[in-house]
């Protein structure tokens, strides 16, 4: 990897008051980082109910080109209140440094405009919108008054939408008909009678019982008026801006290139890391073989897997079973784990695992409120029509999600009160540094013992080759490189690669189609894992041979895990300087 840009000064790991449990005395930089995220949580409500914030509960973000400007001149002023400040301790030189990077790296995407033209079939307005109602408190009155007000500005939320796509489509910047079509279909599921915004005003109920007489009504008319602005949406896609929509999915190389740095918190060589992906492919290929024999003597990879698919121990049938199997292992993670291997305080203990309210397929997490008393989560978003499951491809994915995966690194930074501030806390994320740390956690978790059963074992190589196959498919397909030779000659196409795809992820149908589409619209974000995970990999080992018989793992964990969501650029010059 190469450095983006040279930093200010050199940050290492956070040391001094703080980072025994003392309270760290705020800084200049600090306030500085402490005013921008106030900004954040002021321009995106949004933002402050993932934080817990109170105050603004029934308002949106402005999704319009007026409002993505501000979110850029937030970043300008940021920047400049920043210039001339020196870091007084190793805490301030780690914020400094990332400020710089993640809030400059903002900029430089913003003045391409591609922000106007934020579409895909995961991560974007068109989910952002509903998808925070999913992380409202629904126990009291109040709380259901907050929902029914937010329901009813979810169409001025969706205009300004449009009008930044509208923009976009002016300037010439405009995602994919692919996408767009698969985006259609999303928000006419969440405008449908019966869909979603009808059953959550239906469902409506606190603490003490359903909710009845003019809130339940408020909270229909807000259903009506979402469901509305969604219709208008999907005909506003279909009508405007499909027709003009490019039908070729690659990005180039340019486009690329900006969406790995904005992932990676680095610019990588993106050639050298596609062939590196394609060896660490064959590589755990070649584990996955030898792993297949200890499940059947002489079995391929296909033959054991449909030996533990048709093993009764490892089904589950139905949500329910699906919901109440996640619990229990991810509890039973915190309990071996905390005290042990990591350091994980009582209040970060609790995790709730869900089913998620859609259907579009993935399993992701969100983090704590900032207090605490909404804890983390991992929601499992199922296909309609699937309502079996086998454990041992989702072990490991348990793990990824919860503990030591996003739960402990997520909510070590939240829980940092003393020694970070509430940008480095929680307003921001890396997605290399954070999906490589629990890439990382995955294959910790086979070190440590809990992979010992070699179905979970399979599960979590399985896992581990679906992430190198998506380097491969992801920097192939949208560089258009040479397919390697094992995988077909010529070019990469999205048809190559959903081919190649099925041959190297383990999934049903469903989950496969939501994976291909979603790499093909969110380029330089599917790699991020992969390229994390050797980067985690490579500053422990580091670590480990500079401090020799003195290395300690946990600690090396603490530390590291203390430093909060960073670039991987910081992360090495953090651990390692």
């Amino acid at each position: 990897m190469t450095n983006e840009t040279a930093p200010a000064s050199t940050p290492s790991t956070p040391s001094g008051p703080g980072a025994d449990g003392a309270a760290r005395q705020p800084t200049a930089i600090d306030a500085v980082a402490e005013t921008y995220t106030a900004t954040l949580t002021r321009l995106d409500p949004g933002f402050a109910t993932v934080l817990g914030v109170p105050g603004r509960e029934t308002e949106f973000r402005d999704y319009s080109p007026a409002g993505i400007e501000a979110f850029a001149e937030a970043a300008r002023s940021a920047l400049a209140d920043l210039s001339g400040l020196e870091p007084v301790d190793d805490v301030d030189a780690v914020t400094l440094d990332a400020m710089r990077e993640r809030l400059g790296l903002e900029l430089e995407i913003h003045d391409t405009g591609a922000n106007l033209s934020e579409l895909n079939n995961l991560e974007s307005p068109a989910q952002n919108v509903r998808a925070i109602f999913d992380l409202m408190p629904t126990a009291t009155e109040e709380h259901w008054a907050h929902i029914a007000g937010r329901l009813s500005n979810v169409p001025a939320a969706l205009s300004g939408y449009i009008t930044s796509l509208r923009r976009g489509w002016e300037l010439g910047l405009v995602a994919a008909a692919r996408q767009i079509g698969i985006v259609i279909e999303q928000v006419i599921r969440y405008a449908e009678d019966g869909g979603f915004f009808d059953s959550f005003a239906a469902g409506a109920a606190t603490d003490d019982g359903p909710v009845t007489g003019p809130l339940a009504a408020e909270l229909r008319s807000g259903a009506e008026a979402a469901r509305r602005a969604y219709r208008g949406l999907a005909a506003f896609l279909q009508e405007e801006l499909l027709p003009g929509a490019p039908t070729k999915d690659a990005v180039g190389r340019e486009r690329y290139a900006l969406m790995s740095r904005l992932f990676l918190g680095s610019a990588v060589d993106l050639e050298e890391t596609y062939q590196w992906g394609v060896e660490e492919l064959d590589r755990i290929i070649a584990e996955q073989e030898a792993v297949a024999s200890e499940i059947r003597p002489g079995a391929s990879i296909e033959e054991a897997i449909a030996v533990l698919d048709a093993d009764p121990a490892r089904q589950l049938h139905g949500t329910d079973a699906l919901r109440e199997w996640m619990q229990e292992l991810s509890d039973g993670a915190v309990q071996a784990l905390a005290g042990v291997h990591f350091d994980i305080p009582e209040i970060m203990r609790t995790l709730e695992c869900r089913i998620a309210p859609t259907h579009e397929g993935g399993i992701y997490y969100t983090g704590p409120s900032d207090d605490f008393s909404r804890p983390g989560r991992m929601w499992w978003s199922v296909p309609e029509g699937e309502d079996s499951f086998t454990t041992w491809k989702e072990t490991t994915t348990v793990y990824h999600e919860g503990v030591p995966g996003h739960h402990l690194q997520v909510a070590t930074a939240v829980y940092q009160r003393r020694l970070l501030n509430s940008w480095r806390r929680n307003a921001v994320w890396v997605s290399g540094q954070g999906e490589g740390w629990a890439l990382y956690a995955e294959r910790l978790m086979q070190e440590l013992g809990f992979l010992d059963d070699p179905g979970d074992r399979l599960g979590m190589l399985d896992a581990q080759r679906m992430r190198a196959a998506r380097v491969v498919f992801d920097i192939g397909v949208h560089l258009e490189l040479e397919v390697p030779q094992r995988w077909g000659s010529g070019t990469w196409t999205p048809e190559k690669g959903y081919e190649f795809l099925r041959s190297n992820i383990a999934i049903s149908e469903g989950q496969l189609n939501f994976e291909f589409n979603r790499y093909l619209g969110w380029p330089g974000q599917a790699p991020s894992y992969k390229v994390g995970q050797r980067l985690w990999e490579q500053i422990r080992d580091e670590v480990k041979e500079r401090e020799g018989a003195a290395f300690d793992l946990r600690t090396f964990h603490t530390r590291a895990l203390n430093l909060g969501s960073v670039g991987l650029d910081t992360l090495r010059r953090a651990l390692l300087s």
